[in-house]
């Protein structure tokens, strides 16, 4: 199952942004995977004097946005997983800044932060292993639109590209 093969019916307009940021031939696992390692070396990188770094007074730190990102992961591994599972229930959406004000980003280290995403990240992995095409292309109701499970999945590829983009361009050019 590659990304090329979503249906524009398949979630909500407005992540279209982040469906348009992976490469058309990506299948799930594979970009996991890859995405992984990529996020876990691309925050590597960064330096530690940056990480507390917000490039506005209403932004987030770059670890707040390390932490939205898991954050963010979670709640779709969970939509993912209930749509798969052939669940009724219309799933709620979520304030991300309330998530963000909440989630003590701050007094964690980038090694903590990490640990946590590596965890999450592997599994949902797991759980994508576990789903069947059939499982995953079965659609359900979040935020009040109509998702795929495998959407679910995708839109968080898409996701972390978008916060890396967003990072290099207005965190570390500064």
């Amino acid at each position: 199952m590659k990304v090329a093969d979503l249906k524009t019916t398949e979630y909500h307009s407005y992540y279209k942004t982040y469906i348009n940021k992976i490469p058309n031939e990506t299948t799930l696992i594979e970009g996991f995977k890859n995405g992984q390692t990529q996020i876990i070396n691309f925050f590597k990188t960064i330096p530690q004097n940056k990480l507390e770094y917000a490039y506005a007074a209403d932004k987030w730190s770059i670890k707040d946005v390390l932490q939205h990102i898991i954050d963010t992961e979670r709640v779709f591994m969970y939509r993912c997983f209930r749509i798969a599972r052939h669940d009724k229930t219309p799933l709620a959406g979520y304030n991300q800044d309330d998530y963000i004000a909440s989630s003590n980003s701050s007094k964690k280290t980038l090694q903590e932060l990490l640990e946590e995403y590596q965890a999450v990240r592997e599994s949902f992995i797991v759980l994508l292993k576990s789903l069947n095409t059939a499982s995953l292309s079965h659609t359900g109701i979040a935020d009040n639109h109509e998702l795929s499970s495998r959407a679910a999945a995708f839109i968080i590829l898409g996701h972390e590209i978008h916060h890396v983009n967003i990072i290099k361009e207005r965190y570390l050019n500064h």
